[in-house]
């Protein structure tokens, strides 16, 4: 008896989309980001990716999971940030985790559903000094020389040089008629508040430009834009917020951490009033985070950076399909 013809779509795609010198050079890396944190005492951890709670930040989309039995769905963990603080509020201190993470966000060549994170907290740190740690480990990833450039703008510098725009004082609509002017659809632009307007400048004015040499810290974000950062002392209008780029692609997003749980629970707030002006699921707050901070979270400084895209700049690949063993359209 003969075998039924072979479906050509199934005879494709049950390959992996990365080559195997890459799946060997992603173990290497993983090898290496391990070392490079024992070398400096960090504690390794492993926290779930079910979790109880969805994210609260309008622009995440939190995948849920229904399991047998259950009454109320599970859902896949975007970051394991709150863990991690629940972890340090229990006691553990330099922490960090090779994590991975779901976000049902639209694909496109920088985006999986599913994706790999290198996420730390070092306990005591100011922001600036878990900037240089970051850096450090990214021109490890990219193999990156030692000189290579590393340069530093506030989010309002980057926004002067690039548009000639200061993001806390330029009207509203000079904000629209600049995102329009970049591609934003006019109707969507009308309906777009502050942050969502300089969000999109962000992506495709001024990312883009950053770190084409080398490495570009951005820091000091607006404090509407502080998320889960506290708010500098200096100039509560500011957030104690970094990003790094390399070759216009954002790699990692810290925080010099927000502790206080009062101002936490408000943020939480603001964000589900979000959620419900954009349509978006209201989510339940998650209430053990709260715990934490109350019961007591150190001064710390954390930051995530996205492990497959610096494989990705590595190689020089334009897609995260190039160094994925099976994005989402394999899995």
């Amino acid at each position: 008896m003969s075998a039924p013809d072979a479906d050509p779509a199934a005879e494709a795609s049950w390959r992996p989309t990365a080559a195997l010198a890459t799946l060997r050079l992603r173990a290497q890396l993983l090898a290496e980001t391990r070392s490079f944190f024992a070398g400096r005492g960090v504690l390794e951890v492993d926290t779930p990716a079910l979790v109880q709670r969805a994210a609260s930040e309008p622009h995440l989309h939190s995948l849920e999971v229904l399991l047998p039995g259950r009454r109320e769905p599970l859902f896949l963990a975007t970051s394991p940030e709150y863990a991690m603080k629940r972890l340090l509020a229990a006691g553990c201190t330099d922490i960090y985790q090779l994590a991975h993470a779901y976000r049902g966000e639209e694909a496109s060549p920088l985006h999986n559903a599913e994706f790999m994170l290198a996420e730390w907290y070092r306990c005591g740190w100011p922001m600036a000094e878990l900037m240089q740690e970051t850096a450090e480990l990214a021109r490890l990833l990219l193999s990156l020389a030692a000189d290579a450039p590393l340069e530093s703008l506030s989010y309002a510098e980057a926004f002067q040089r690039e548009l000639e725009l200061d993001p806390l004082a330029a009207p509203l609509q000079v904000l629209r008629e600049r995102a329009i002017g970049h591609g934003m659809d006019r109707r969507l632009a009308a309906a777009c508040e502050l942050d969502e307007l300089c969000d999109w400048l962000i992506a495709v004015a001024i990312g883009p430009r950053l770190g084409l040499q080398g490495l570009t810290f951005l820091h000091h974000y607006p404090a509407s834009q502080a998320a889960l950062a506290r708010l500098d002392p200096q100039d509560p209008r500011l957030a104690l917020r970094f990003e790094l780029y390399h070759r216009g692609v954002e790699l990692a997003n810290g925080f010099e951490e927000l502790t206080d749980p009062a101002e936490q629970a408000r943020r939480f707030a603001v964000e589900q009033h979000t959620r419900e002006r954009r349509s978006a699921p209201a989510h339940a707050t998650d209430e053990r985070l709260l715990a934490a901070l109350a019961h007591g979270l150190p001064p710390v400084s954390g930051v995530a950076l996205g492990f497959d895209r610096a494989l990705m700049l590595r190689i020089g690949a334009s897609t995260l399909a190039e160094v994925l063993p099976f994005p989402i359209e394999r899995a």
